[in-house]
């Protein structure tokens, strides 16, 4: 890890004193054992700052909406991308959030980020004090005692199941040997909710749902979701109710928000993990992704000059579930 960082610094150093862009998107030291936050570097004299480590967990492709004015003035941004974040970074130039020339991706293989749930609760209810991350292993400091595990035993669910840890496109590649996936596929944990009857997958969402409480979280955590007015905003018309007493708009919200991402998902898990009630959020659109794989033979983000899925038509297109013969 430290190499990849000093690469990391080392591109990025490079491409502000040369100019070649006007923002660095990448992670910092965070103020918490378990956490890398985003970080935006101006300046070459402050590329020191980058760190990267199992922890770096956000998709860093949210932040370049909030840049479109910039963007706009012909400026060029660079971008430390895992596999997920170029996907979704390749999302935004379909859709004309930003123009490919002016994003500079930084690509770096992953091989899959911690989850801080999956670590909490290993020590519960001591606080952590203290993680070091050494070759395999993740070494857990509380105020009372010392545990030392397998990195894999909390790897995020979304990381375990992801199928693109190198980067499909980048411009710098941060060469580093990345360990094969694990060998679960999405589409066994998917398939085993489908084998759930209706009602009891729709008991299930509505369980999940009930914990909400409107706070946004996996809206703003999401690359995807960058409309200027979201639909629970809208008051002509209303859409929907805006308070948590009402389970209908609790689940419209959740329903909603899961079709807008139809074949637009690239199941980075920025959503389940920024939802502070954990509520299994992933494994909605992840549902989507799948049957845009089944149906559209699509996935999001993997060839740059091709359309998204719902913008386009092709007669091969599956029609199954479309029409029912009688």
């Amino acid at each position: 890890m430290e190499n990849t960082e000093k690469k990391i610094r080392e591109v990025a150093q490079k491409l502000l004193k040369d100019k070649k862009v006007n923002l660095v998107i990448g992670f910092e030291k965070g103020t918490l054992p378990w956490k890398s936050r985003p970080v935006f570097i101006r300046k070459h004299e402050d590329a020191d700052k980058l760190v990267w480590n199992q922890f770096c967990e956000n998709n860093l492709a949210v932040y370049i909406p909030f840049y479109k004015k910039m963007l706009d003035k012909g400026n060029t941004i660079a971008v430390i991308a895992k596999g997920c974040d170029a996907r979704s970074l390749i999302l935004h130039v379909q859709e004309n959030v930003a123009k490919r020339e002016q994003l500079i991706i930084i690509g770096v293989p992953c091989e899959g980020m911690l989850d801080r749930r999956k670590i909490e609760k290993e020590v519960a209810p001591g606080e952590i004090t203290k993680i070091i991350l050494k070759d395999d292993s993740v070494t857990i400091k509380t105020e009372k005692e010392e545990t030392e595990q397998k990195q894999s035993n909390f790897l995020s669910d979304d990381c375990i199941m992801c199928t693109h840890r190198k980067p499909v496109v980048y411009d710098e590649l941060i060469v580093v040997n990345i360990k094969e996936p694990p060998g679960v596929k999405r589409e066994t944990i998917l398939n085993e909710f489908e084998k759930k009857d209706p009602q009891d997958r729709w008991k299930y969402f509505s369980e999940e749902v009930s914990r909400c409480i409107r706070c946004y979280a996996c809206r703003n955590a999401c690359p995807g979701c960058y409309c200027n007015e979201c639909f629970v905003d809208c008051s002509q018309p209303q859409w929907i109710g805006t308070t948590v007493d009402s389970e209908t708009d609790l689940q419209l919200f959740q329903i909603i928000r899961t079709f807008h991402l139809a074949g637009r998902c690239v199941n980075c898990g920025s959503c389940s993990r920024a939802c502070p009630m954990d509520i299994d959020i992933s494994l909605l659109v992840s549902k989507l992704s799948q049957d845009s794989k089944q149906f559209f033979n699509y996935e999001t983000g993997l060839e740059i000059d091709d359309m998204p899925m719902l913008n386009k038509y092709s007669e091969d297109d599956s029609n199954e579930g479309f029409f029912e013969e009688h």
